[in-house]
């Protein structure tokens, strides 16, 4: 994309992102979802910018245990100012190709906020907290370089394309103790039934030019092709403004949901990388290794679009979309929500429609199904992992001070 019109896109971004909003917190994460690296990665840094901003608001009105610090500050302090400031601080330092437009983003934010020792106060603080945030997760592994193994012999020719996510199983989490934390069991045996049901599913229904697959269900699979922040932040984000929270429930709200999202990303690299797992475009080019003379090899076969370079199991998205499920349930108590409606950048002019979170999780695992991805199984085993990440986060981060007192 030429640099104008990347420039342009950056500004209509940040502009529209002011439009129709809810509070500051949900303000800055359309800013960071917009402007964020792609996949994992912009996730982690959507996740700064709102752990940033939950510290920055407590600090003020200390409702909840800090996630790394509370600075002592009048309780007059903006909040506004104090989110914006943090919020912008973070993105600036990870994305400083966009600097410029950030800093007047944040000018133009800061400018409806009336002048005086409560505005001052709140960019100071917001300035602070950035600062200390940024520090402690300077070196948490998540950028370290890509040395996945390939597994070859000498002269022999395999993909060459680099991996996704091979250095996160060693990232430092938010939240769990450790990526391994929750690692399921083994995928299942080769030479079993339910490997040769799931096989011959995917097979069947995932295929690039499948005639079992209806255009509902190519539609849902392509509508689930998107990655990373822009695929995940916006449910929670609507909730916010359906739920009229204020500005600590909306940063506290966010600021669990983008943690898990993160440390769930980091617990499925794990077990993907430890099991290393054949996709299904390399099985089913393979069906007659496998052991098993319920699954046909068919040479030609390929998914409904290109396969993620990493191995296949556990499924992430349905890691990722359990996780916000659990996350999500157990702020608001309950599983059914009000009306939520997602888009998708890879099928554009398609809107999905949620009332219930479970639901949401189920559609996001069976599309990878027909997306050509992941095995049943496999969506399975990556459903409960996500719901164990997700409640184990909200059980562990950012409780009630009252909660805290009473243990």
């Amino acid at each position: 994309m030429p640099a104008i019109i990347r420039n342009v896109v950056l500004t209509c971004a940040l502009a529209l992102s002011t439009v129709a909003s809810a509070n500051v917190i949900t303000d800055w994460d359309v800013k960071a979802v917009a402007l964020a690296s792609p996949g994992v990665v912009g996730q982690r840094e959507v996740t700064l910018v709102h752990v940033a901003m939950f510290d920055a608001v407590n600090s003020i009105e200390r409702r909840y245990r800090p996630y790394l610090i509370r600075l002592t500050v009048a309780k007059t302090t903006s909040q506004e100012a104090a989110a914006a400031t943090a919020a912008a601080m973070v993105m600036v330092a990870l994305l400083p190709s966009k600097a410029a437009d950030l800093k007047v983003a944040l000018a133009d934010y800061l400018a409806a906020i009336p002048d005086g020792d409560s505005k001052s106060g709140g960019i100071k603080l917001g300035e602070a907290v950035a600062a200390k945030v940024l520090q402690a997760r300077e070196n948490d592994g998540a950028n370290a370089p890509d040395a996945y193994r390939p597994k070859t012999r000498p002269g022999v020719y395999v993909p060459t394309p680099i991996t996704v996510g091979s250095s996160w199983p060693a990232m430092m989490p938010f939240v769990l103790e450790k990526p391994s934390q929750f690692r399921p069991g083994p995928p299942i045996s080769l030479e079993s039934e339910e490997w040769a049901a799931d096989y011959n599913e995917i097979k069947d229904y995932g295929g690039k030019t499948s005639v079992k697959r209806t255009p509902q269900q190519t539609e849902t699979a392509r509508f689930w092709l998107m990655l990373g922040a822009p695929a995940y932040q916006p449910l929670a984000r609507q909730l916010v403004v359906l739920k009229q929270m204020s500005v600590i429930d909306s940063a506290r709200f966010m600021a669990l949901y983008a943690m898990a999202q993160t440390d769930c990303a980091a617990a499925f690299f794990d077990a993907k990388y430890h099991y290393e797992f054949w996709r299904p475009i390399t099985s089913i080019r393979n069906g007659d290794i496998d052991g098993n003379p319920a699954t046909e090899r068919d040479p030609a076969w390929q998914p409904i679009d290109n396969t993620p370079m990493h191995p296949e199991y556990p499924c992430a998205h349905c890691v990722q979309s359990a996780t916000a499920a659990a996350v999500l349930e157990a702020l608001l108590g309950t599983a059914e929500i009000p009306e939520v409606a997602l888009t998708s950048s890879t099928a554009p002019g398609v809107t999905h429609r949620f009332t219930n979170l479970r639901v949401f999780a189920d559609e996001v695992a069976t599309a990878r199904i027909w997306a050509g991805f992941h095995y049943r199984f496999s969506t399975r085993v990556g459903t409960d992992l996500g719901r164990k990440v997700g409640n184990y986060v909200v059980q562990h981060a950012m409780q009630p001070v009252a909660t805290i007192e009473t243990r």
